[in-house]
């Protein structure tokens, strides 16, 4: 099985001094279990749904070619909601299209699950509105029938998550916060439908 995560720095694992972050620690108890994973990490930092849309389908294509059993998680839309100028990077209409043209396209080629966004402060310590975008996301995801988790609420409400990120950087926690992250992951029934 190869899977490719696509998405931006939570899915890159940015701040985790183990370089890990949660896809490593998701294929690593998976490969643990007996099963065997080429695991593909396509984060890139601050990348919005947008430039995702404009490059995931040239990235797995080629590590996904036709005849092999390839997978997609994608994660991504904390970038979406980043203030600049006044605004949001992208609009809410937009960060919604480009899910549904990314899944849409993808489903069609490949298993694919989605991981909501998780918690996130803006740069003056406000809650961005992720609770919001999660349950738009995981509305467009019912409707192309695309699993969905969202892990927002969880990880507010276990906090090692948000605590590290804090401490870190304001955005990225650290080992303890990705672990929080994948055990949700791990837990969840789409991904477990995968190794059975």
């Amino acid at each position: 099985m190869r899977i490719c995560f696509v998405g931006d720095s939570m899915v890159n694992g940015t701040g985790d001094p183990e370089c890990l972050g949660w896809t490593g620690r998701v294929c690593a108890a998976a490969m643990h279990d007996g099963h065997e994973i080429t695991h593909y990490n396509l984060g890139i930092r601050r990348e919005t749904s947008g430039e995702i849309a404009a490059r995931w389908h040239g990235e797995v294509r080629r590590r996904l070619p036709d005849g092999i059993d390839g997978r997609v998680v994608f994660s991504f839309g904390l970038n979406d909601l980043t203030v600049e100028d006044g605004k949001p990077r992208v609009s809410r209409a937009n960060s919604l299209g480009n899910l549904h043209a990314i899944l849409d396209q993808a489903r069609r080629g490949y298993q694919v699950l989605m991981v909501g966004p998780p918690p996130m402060l803006d740069d003056d310590g406000h809650a961005m509105p992720v609770a919001q975008l999660s349950a738009q996301y995981a509305s467009v995801c019912h409707e192309l029938g695309v699993p969905y988790l969202d892990v927002a609420a969880d990880l507010e409400r276990t906090g090692a998550f948000v605590r590290e990120a804090l401490s870190n950087d304001g955005a990225h926690p650290r080992a303890a916060g990705y672990a929080e992250l994948a055990a949700l992951v791990q837990q969840w029934d789409a991904w477990q439908a995968w190794f059975r």
